[in-house]
């Protein structure tokens, strides 16, 4: 006998009520807030950099200061939320958010605008993790579970690139202090919302904090973050050092921090893994059609972010649309078809010319794409908390959302090496492209064969 794990199902939709769609609301609207926030700081930093200061090859500095806290921190929030209560974090998370943005927007040196971007990487570690947590106890694994994260993958995406394509034109007409301030009033909505909608999360009995698994897991992810971003051998080989005394320090605590059996589960091991597969390769490509646009068919930022902004818009769909197909076909048929259309709408751009006519297959292309992208976004983060009881689901969302943040932070400068290695700018680019393409169909045939249906034990 055996059992698929896939959550495959024929249950009719799940209906909101009005309740439920005020606690979306929130909760999604948290993280809606967070990726326009990040998409506009990207578009923003040459005018921050000048604003405070800050000379050019400092600049990278203002990505890194939110990654490494944003990368770092997540899996110890996401199980904190579990044990010391997810409303109470995310509530700590809006909080920080509020002070770091205020601190950021009146930032007047650079010192002032690193510890602003630090702790809004912090706040977002302990928010988004609350969040999804939140929303995976609140709605029951099922129709209405995948619907939900079906409309979570939708508005992230949405708000990257309505931050990407609204940036410009923000700072433009207001200052590069507007991306910071604009975070305040929605943060101060939001906490005085959360108390009156959402309820505090059910605490487990006598906890008892694994002190060493939180440092040697934060240490190490702190570490290999420094180390990509900043080419670091050392760094990597303390990451390494670090993460592998975690894993000693989990298999031996009483009271483990992730407990190695939840690390071992196929859900939690290969919706990750793919997660890591879904954001790094998708970044990478991103960046690389970025210097396709603006250096080798020298158009402008502002029509670049035209070109990857209305796909973008349109790849929104995709999110409910897929949570759909998940209730329908399980999550493993779904999380395996958006990685494969991900990766194939890829392989047109490794033929791209250096004229103009190149954009009439561009933008087709991304539309495509994005659709994989948004699609495989919420498969596989429904895989990864699948199958887990609801005082394991910060746990759950917290290793999802360090997944994307390590991702995201890697994906441009692994890419971006590659391209170094080409005899010209747009032979580098076609080869970083078709290294992305072979990694990506070659982790659908990992994920579809890890994630294959099991013998269930008899009873």
């Amino acid at each position: 006998m055996t059992t698929d794990t896939s959550t495959a199902g024929t249950t009719s939709p799940h209906r909101f009520t009005g309740r439920e769609r005020l606690i979306l609301l929130i909760l999604l609207g948290a993280g809606f807030m967070l990726s326009v926030d990040f998409s506009i700081l990207n578009v923003a930093l040459p005018q921050v950099g000048e604003g405070v200061g800050m000379g050019l090859a400092a600049l990278p500095w203002v990505a890194t200061a939110y990654a490494l806290p944003a990368a770092g921190f997540t899996l110890l929030f996401g199980r904190l939320a579990d044990l010391f209560g997810r409303r109470r974090l995310f509530l700590a998370g809006m909080v920080l958010l509020t002070v770091a943005s205020l601190l950021g927007g009146f930032a007047t040196n650079p010192e002032m605008l690193l510890t602003a971007r630090a702790l809004q990487g912090l706040s977002t570690a302990m928010s988004i993790p609350a969040s999804l947590s939140l929303l995976t106890t609140t709605f029951q694994e099922g129709s209405a579970r995948d619907r939900v994260l079906g409309l979570n993958g939708a508005l992230l995406s949405g708000g990257f690139t309505v931050g990407a394509l609204v940036g410009g034109t923000l700072v433009g007409l207001l200052s590069w202090r507007a991306a910071f301030f604009i975070n305040v009033p929605v943060a101060v909505v939001l906490l005085a919302l959360t108390p009156f909608l959402i309820a505090e999360s059910r605490l487990p009995d006598r906890v008892k904090p694994d002190v060493p698994g939180a440092i040697t897991v934060t240490g190490g992810l702190l570490a290999v973050v420094y180390a990509i971003t900043e080419r670091s051998v050392l760094a990597a080989a303390l990451g390494v050092v670090l993460l592998a005394a975690f894993w000693v320090v989990e298999l031996r605590a009483e009271a483990p921090l992730a407990p190695v059996r939840i690390l071992r589960r196929p859900t939690v091991k290969w919706g990750n893994f793919a997660g890591l597969v879904v954001f790094g390769t998708e970044t990478g490509m991103i960046f690389m059609m970025t210097l396709y646009l603006q250096n080798v068919l020298r158009f402008s930022p502002i029509v670049t972010g035209l070109v990857f902004g209305v796909p973008g818009l349109a790849a929104v769909f995709a999110g409910p649309i897929a949570g759909r197909f998940i209730s329908r076909h399980g999550y493993r048929k779904v999380l395996s078809a958006g990685l494969t259309v991900q990766a194939l709408s890829t392989v047109p751009l490794i033929f791209l010319g250096s004229d103009r006519l190149g954009l009439a297959v561009l933008v087709p292309v991304l539309l495509i794409g994005f659709f994989g992208h948004v699609t495989a976004i919420v498969a596989y983060t429904v895989t990864g908390t699948s199958g887990l009881p609801d005082e394991e689901q910060g746990l759950a969302t917290g290793l999802t959302t360090m997944t994307q943040n390590i991702a995201i932070t890697i994906g441009i400068p692994v890419l971006s090496a590659i391209a170094a290695t080409g005899s010209s700018e747009l032979t580098g680019i076609h080869l970083a492209l078709t290294v992305a393409v072979a990694v990506t169909l070659v982790s659908v045939v990992l994920v579809w064969f890890g994630l294959r249906p099991r013998s269930a034990p008899r009873q």
